[in-house]
């Protein structure tokens, strides 16, 4: 399977209609798997509206949209799915919220053992990283690149590389085995705009 390009929002997004036009550049500029809505300190109702923005714009791209760790936002809004870390809701109360057609990624740091342990469970993918320093989120965990290739040479679930990458190193961590590489300020920072951060990244991946 060839390695695809899954986006993160920013932590934070101050006006919903401003990043909605980022959002459209980016998704119009190459083929985005999935859209993950993460709001750092956010309020729920303001999670709800900018969510409520976004995710028209994201399905009408085929892009499939999921919430980070709310899984009754999730529900709520009617969305693909759910991101959760190991600190969050548990898996089986996340899939007992959405049911069983819901998409649900589990965060696994560099643990494989983890990941078998959410794989078993039923995620739809596990999340390995971070690879690379980034300011998107303080790094607790570095995840190594041959806990890719170990994962892809034994595991069936897909599995997505997160955590400061970037067009200079993205086709290593795919090389290396990523179905998916997540990315955030990658393509929101990029010094070009949104659009030329898709690009840059399919670019390096293919």
């Amino acid at each position: 399977m060839d390695c695809r390009l899954y986006l993160i929002t920013p932590p934070q997004i101050a006006d919903a209609q401003a990043f909605a036009r980022d959002l459209e550049a980016a998704l119009s500029a190459g083929e985005v798997a999935a859209l993950q809505i993460r709001l750092k300190d956010t309020p729920p109702d303001y999670i709800r509206a900018v969510t409520r923005v976004l995710t028209p714009i994201a399905h009408a791209h085929g892009v499939a949209v999921l919430m980070n760790d709310h899984a009754d936002l999730a529900k709520e809004l009617g969305l693909d799915g759910v991101h959760i870390g190991q600190s969050d809701i548990a898996f089986k109360e996340a899939r007992r919220i959405l049911g069983p057609k819901a998409m649900i990624g589990v965060t696994c740091h560099n643990s494989r053992h983890l990941a078998m342990d959410a794989a078993d469970a039923g995620a739809d993918y596990v999340a390995f990283g971070a690879f690379y320093p980034t300011q998107t989120k303080t790094v607790e965990h570095m995840a190594e690149l041959e806990t890719l290739t170990i994962w892809q040479e034994s595991m069936e679930a897909p599995c997505v590389a997160i955590g400061g990458i970037t067009a200079d190193n993205a086709r290593e961590v795919a090389e290396a085995g990523a179905d998916f590489i997540a990315v955030s300020g990658a393509v929101w920072n990029h010094p070009d705009g949104p659009a030329a951060g898709v690009k840059a990244l399919l670019a390096a991946i293919a």
